[in-house]
């Protein structure tokens, strides 16, 4: 890491406090800042004890002796499936769980009774096929109920789970079930993606030849295209569940005890298998879910991510299912068969919260507001983002267009290795401003500090920290200790570094600025590819923007920019020499772009995150990087052929 600071350069002054109707009704106070402020550990300990069921209630609540190997309520005992369902089932059985939305039309109602039946039934299935406590079980889905109750049918008789993206390839299925030696895969024949099938069942055929741990492969109808079934290995879902009891008595876990993997990218090729236990986990997803989206009895809840990310984990399963939430299920993309497909499905089920991505956002503001215009939205009383920073100019349009300026927007900063959510504003409690995820929340501490680990003052750049540990917080890497100190322990000696850059303002609010590799060194100047995209998208004709550090002789680095513009705009001359002066007034001339490249799209990841390293490949002419994970491969040669046509002409 550079020994410079980042440069603070972009100033927000516009403010957004709470309404008072809806700070009279708040289920966050800051008598919960000051609580945690007072006593962090007590605080958790009261969460976790008045918002979980425990079959033994922990004594212990944080132990911190093996630092960084921290345990939260460790002599604790419960199960995390018996939270979600049969705690509710006396007084709550007939309220919906999820309403399912299949891309082709279907829809399904699935209540907690309902959900429970189907959780008991899959887990005597599982133990039928051999599937024990301890027993690792990978899960390779698309966006069907089955998803859901299958993690809740594993955490319910002990198995470990590690969910993997629908969208991956065999190899990458290969990858996380040798790590994991998973025993079991859980799929589906296929999923809807866009009208047409992503055979699912035939990147499983080729995994079950190659992992040698797996046993079973169980497989949801979904699609019903016709897929091969090897006979005694392969296990229709229908078949395994007909005739099995909806009675199955949930195992006794300790507090400690491993709920799930979930494999994310690091700098090696090899993928990082995070670790997440019981007790802590389920107190963080149940807590944040509660506070940081004002959950209240009657609310419809829509997260519009995938389950194969942590945010479908913490807040489209065990979170709102812990807080007895009715959530809606989405199968398909948000432009099927139409661009206002998500606003339709708001309008139908009378959705109150929606909690989204930056770059699904910006894609509706290039689509246009005449979507959300088709559609009644006035049921809408929170919204939020996640996933990403996001631009000022995407959170006022989406406070506009979507919230009718009427609804607060939480902007929320974590990761998979956190669990939960680490730094949001409390709807009813915070003044917002656009852009920034504002302030830790209780029983958070975070810090921006510089690379001395030092706190850096009130309106500068640095690197974003946290100072304590928490219960939601990863135990380790799957199999590899050393790595997990490496990787998050040792860059400032006992404090949690995520590698993300940040700033604090003036008013102590904080700026995530993105990951430090996205960091660009401008003349010996630190500059975020967030604050430079974050100008290019303020300006009127920009739907969403890319910016790279590319090598230049002169400066060590220049920014090449990669734009792509609003319905009704089109490339040219006249407009990049304007979008060149727009970010050295928005910023200043140090953060001028060398180049912009204008472009239909840019190339992400299914999980909507822009891939800068391919486009520092295509700007540095350098042998282009892995692109299987992408949404969209064949954008990636367009712009390299647009980059290269540049080139020429320059």
């Amino acid at each position: 890491m550079s020994d410079a600071n980042i440069e603070n350069l972009l100033h927000e002054d516009r403010l957004f406090p709470p309404s008072a109707e809806f700070a009279a009704h708040a289920v966050g106070t800051q008598a919960l800042y000051d609580e945690a402020d007072e006593d962090y550990v007590g605080y958790w300990m009261r969460q976790a004890t008045e918002r979980v069921s425990w079959f033994k209630e922990p004594t212990q609540t944080l132990d911190d002796s093996n630092a960084p190997f921290f345990k939260w309520f460790a002599d604790g005992e419960l199960n995390v499936s018996y939270n979600c369902l049969d705690r509710h089932l006396e007084n709550g059985g007939e309220k919906v769980a999820y309403h399912f939305v299949g891309e082709p039309g279907d829809t399904r109602t699935v209540t907690y009774q309902d959900l429970a039946d189907e959780v008991n039934r899959f887990a005597n299935g599982l133990k039928s096929l051999g599937v024990k406590k301890g027993d690792q079980v990978a899960i390779y889905m698309g966006m069907v109920p089955e998803l859901a109750i299958a993690m809740l049918a594993c955490a319910r008789i002990g198995a470990p789970h590690s969910v993997i993206f629908g969208g991956f390839s065999a190899d990458a299925i290969v990858d996380r079930v040798e790590d994991s030696q998973a025993k079991m895969l859980i799929t589906c024949d296929g999923a809807w993606r866009r009208g047409t099938i992503v055979p699912l069942k035939d990147n499983c055929d080729i995994a079950m030849d190659r992992a040698e741990s797996l046993e079973h492969c169980v497989v949801v109808r979904r699609t019903d295209h016709g897929v091969a079934m090897t006979e005694g290995r392969d296990v229709w879902w229908h078949d395994l569940v007909d005739g099995q009891s909806a009675v199955c008595e949930p195992e006794v876990m300790n507090a400690e005890d491993l709920l799930y993997l979930l494999y994310t990218s690091g700098t090696t090729a090899k993928p990082k298998g995070i670790m997440h236990t019981t007790g802590g986990y389920l107190t963080g997803a149940a807590t944040t879910h509660a506070l940081v989206f004002d959950i209240k009895p009657d609310d419809v809840y829509w997260c519009a991510a995938d389950i194969g990310w942590v945010t479908g984990h913490s807040y489209i399963v065990y979170g709102p299912l812990a807080n007895h939430t009715t959530g809606v299920m989405y199968e398909g993309t948000p432009d099927f068969p139409d661009k206002d497909r998500l606003w339709s499905i708001i309008d139908e089920y009378g959705v109150t919260i929606f909690y989204t991505a930056p770059t699904a956002i910006r894609a509706f503001m290039k689509w246009g507001a005449q979507y959300p215009e088709a559609h009644d939205l006035s049921s809408l009383r929170l919204l939020g983002t996640v996933g990403e920073p996001i631009n000022p100019e995407a959170w006022m349009w989406y406070h506009l267009n979507i919230g009718a300026e009427k609804c607060p927007i939480v902007d929320t900063w974590w990761q998979t290795e956190t669990g939960g959510i680490m730094i949001s504003p409390l709807p009813g409690v915070t003044a917002t401003k656009p852009g920034s995820a504002t302030k830790a929340i209780p029983g958070i501490t975070a810090e921006v500090v510089d690379s001395d680990g030092n706190p850096v003052p009130l309106g500068s750049g640095g690197f974003l920290a946290i100072t304590k540990p928490w219960p939601s917080m990863l135990r380790s890497i799957y199999g590899d200790d050393e790595r997990y100190v490496n990787t998050y322990w040792s860059t400032y000696p006992g404090v949690y570094f995520p590698g993300d850059g940040a700033k604090i303002d003036s008013d102590g609010y904080l700026w995530v600025l993105g990951r430090v590799d996205d960091v660009m060194n401008i003349s010996g100047h630190r500059i975020s590819t967030m604050e430079v995209e974050s100008a290019l998208v303020s300006h009127p004709a920009v739907a969403e923007a890319a910016v790279v550090g590319v090598t230049d002789d002169l400066t060590g680095q220049a920014i090449a920019a990669f734009v792509t513009l609003r319905g009704g705009f089109e490339e040219s001359g006249a407009l990049l020499i304007e979008l060149k002066a727009h970010v050295s007034t928005k910023i200043g001339a140090i953060a001028r772009p060398k180049s912009i490249i204008f472009t239909p799209d840019l190339p992400k990841t299914r999980s909507g995150k822009i891939m800068r390293r391919l486009l520092r490949d295509i700007s540095d002419e350098r042998i282009l990087g892995d692109v299987t994970t992408l949404a969209n491969a064949v954008v990636v040669e367009a712009i390299a052929e647009q980059a290269r046509t540049k080139a020429d002409r320059d």
